[in-house]
C-alpha cells in the first residue's frame, strides 16, 4: 500500500498542474511541485493547514470568494475552472484557473476535496472535450447572460481573453415544419450535447434564443478562435440524430468574433451574431470571423 502511494504521489508530482488534496477534516494532505512553483508556496509550509486559513491567505478575496465562485462549502465538483487571483510568495498577484473536485471512495462516499490550478496565461494549451455528457450546461439563457457578463468584465479587466461562437443549426426552422416542435428540441440537445464534448474546460455553452447557442471562449486570437469553430461544427455534423427511426444529417452556421478594448458587450454580441447571420446567406454550414474596428 504504502509503494502505490509513492507512485500516485510521484505521478502527481510529475503532472504540469498544480494539485492540492485535503482530508475530511478540511486539513491539506498534498501539495504537489507544480503547486509549489505556481504558487510560491513550498509543501513543508502547506500540509497540514486549514483549507480555510489557506484560502484566507493565498486567495485574493479570502474564504468568501472562494466560496461564492466555486461553491465549496457545498463541496460541488466544478466542471470547468472559475478564475481566481492568488497572491504569490514573492507579493505579486497572479490570476489561476482553479477546479474543485470532490474526492470518493469506491463506496461513493466523501473522503476529502481537491484542486486542481494552472496559470491563467496557458489556456490555450489545454485540451478539447473536457466536458463530458453528465456534466452541467448552461440551462437558461440567464445563466449565460450572467456568466458572460462575469467574462466580459475579466476580460475589461485585462485578466483573459475573451470570445463568442455565436451557433445556429441549419436544419432547425425546417425540421420544426416538417416534425414538431418535439423534435426540434430533441435535435437541439444533441446538437448542444455534441458541442460540449469540443469544449476546453474553461468554457461555457447554452442556449440563445429559440434555435441558437452561443459558445465562449478564453482563446487568446481571433485565429484560435476560429479553428475551434471548426472543430465545434465537425461534431455538429458527426451528431447521431433519429427521428422516428430516421437519421437526419445536421450542420451549424457559426459566426466568431474575438473581443476587443474598449469594445462593449452589446457591440461584441452584435458583431457575432452579424457574421453568424453571413454564414447562413452564404448556404449555412460556414463560420464566419467578425470583422473588429478599423
Amino acid at each position: 500500500m504504502g509503494e502505490r502511494a509513492e507512485l500516485l504521489e510521484s505521478a502527481l508530482d510529475a503532472l504540469p498542474e498544480g494539485i492540492g488534496v485535503s482530508d475530511m477534516n478540511g486539513r491539506i494532505v498534498f501539495w504537489n511541485r507544480s503547486a509549489e512553483m505556481i504558487t510560491g508556496q513550498p509543501s513543508g509550509r502547506v500540509i497540514g493547514a486549514s483549507v480555510r486559513d489557506w484560502i484566507e491567505k493565498l486567495v485574493v478575496g479570502g474564504a468568501r470568494r472562494w466560496t461564492a465562485e466555486t461553491g465549496f462549502e457545498r463541496q460541488v465538483p466544478m466542471h470547468r475552472d472559475s478564475l481566481v487571483r492568488i497572491r504569490h510568495a514573492l507579493g505579486y498577484e497572479l490570476p489561476l484557473l482553479a477546479r474543485l473536485m470532490t474526492l470518493r471512495n469506491a463506496l461513493g462516499v466523501r473522503v476529502g476535496a481537491g484542486v486542481l490550478f494552472h496559470p491563467a496565461n496557458s489556456i490555450d494549451a489545454l485540451p478539447h472535450g473536457e466536458l463530458k455528457h453528465d456534466a452541467k450546461l448552461s440551462e437558461t439563457q440567464v445563466q449565460l447572460e450572467d456568466r458572460l457578463a462575469r467574462m466580459h468584465e475579466d476580460f475589461r479587466q485585462g485578466e483573459l481573453p475573451l470570445g463568442v461562437l455565436w451557433v445556429t443549426v441549419d436544419q432547425a426552422a425546417e425540421l420544426r415544419r416538417s416534425h414538431g416542435l418535439r423534435a426540434c428540441e430533441a435535435m437541439l440537445e444533441t446538437v448542444e450535447s455534441a458541442l460540449a464534448e469540443g469544449l476546453k474546460p474553461t468554457e461555457e455553452i447554452g442556449r440563445w434564443g429559440e434555435d441558437e447557442f452561443l459558445v465562449l471562449s478564453h482563446v487568446r486570437s481571433a485565429a484560435a478562435l476560429g479553428e475551434h469553430a471548426r472543430v465545434l461544427s465537425g461534431l455538429a455534423r458527426t451528431a447521431d440524430f433519429r427521428w422516428w427511426g430516421d437519421r437526419v444529417s445536421l450542420t451549424v452556421s457559426i459566426g466568431a468574433a474575438q473581443a476587443e478594448r474598449h469594445e462593449t458587450l452589446p457591440a461584441l454580441l452584435e458583431r457575432a451574431r452579424t457574421a453568424m447571420q453571413a454564414s447562413v446567406y452564404a448556404g449555412g454550414n460556414q463560420i464566419t470571423g467578425a470583422q473588429g474596428k478599423r
